[in-house]
């Protein structure tokens, strides 16, 4: 392990241009651990110190939002085991993070679909973000039970609703409100995509959001992922020029 202050190792960065939202595919756990011939839970509980060690890096880096892709629409098709040892971990987490959200003046927010959680993570959920909602040095968004088709779904069955009703016309529908009608309503859109594990493909992620992200995969699977190389994808994001459509001079 570094054991370097983050301020030193990222010593080469360029504060003035660092990202303001940081969004990551925790990818691989499961392939971590099979390399270990320890069960599939043994990677989830490996990738949570990842995620303590990549929210703290964003803190001290002064990076204002970070999505972290902690469960999909899909996840729930794994087994009834998994499924159950991956909302104890997700409570656990939570319930041990508070204090450390608190102190680092960090809020948490969700997105997703909070009514397919069990009841008692909705509960601690709900309670974690009540009690960080003030905090405003640093918004923690974890997408749980999330998919973007859902998200784009959701996002037309309100507007519909609000021109049904008269409360919009059909010609005022502009991406702004589009935007104010997604999950993440009030966040900007993330500037780096990272992917974990290798896979070439955004596995029905923030799909609205990341039209002009920059995107990196790396192999590394989620568990052995740390500050040394997410600090080496800052330094690359730092290199590249972002046209966003446009042809740059």
């Amino acid at each position: 392990m570094n054991s370097k202050p983050v301020a030193e190792t990222a010593s080469h960065l360029d504060r003035s241009r660092m990202p303001s939202h940081v969004a990551v595919i925790m990818d691989g756990n499961g392939r971590w651990a099979k390399k270990r011939l320890m069960n599939r839970i043994k990677g989830h509980e490996q990738g949570v110190k990842s995620v303590r060690t990549i929210v703290s890096v964003c803190r001290e880096l002064e990076i204002p939002i970070l999505t972290l892709y902690a469960f999909s629409t899909e996840n729930w098709k794994r087994s009834k085991i998994e499924v159950a040892s991956l909302m104890m971990l997700l409570k656990k987490f939570l319930e041990s993070e508070k204090e450390e959200l608190m102190e680092k003046e960090i809020r948490l927010r969700m997105i997703g679909q909070m009514d397919r959680l069990p009841e008692d993570v909705q509960a601690t959920l709900k309670s974690v973000m009540e009690t960080t909602k003030k905090n405003g040095i640093m918004t923690l968004n974890l997408a749980l039970s999330y998919g973007g088709r859902t998200e784009i779904t959701d996002m037309v069955i309100r507007i519909a609703g609000k021109v049904r009703t008269g409360t919009i016309d059909p010609e005022q529908i502009t991406a702004e409100l589009i935007e104010d009608h997604l999950y993440t309503s009030g966040l900007s859109d993330p500037d780096i995509l990272i992917r974990t594990s290798g896979e070439m493909r955004i596995s029905n992620f923030l799909l609205w959001q990341i039209a002009y992200s920059e995107i990196f995969v790396t192999d590394t699977l989620w568990p052995d992922f740390g500050r040394d190389e997410f600090i080496e994808i800052l330094k690359q994001f730092q290199s590249r020029e972002r046209r966003f459509g446009n042809v740059l001079s």
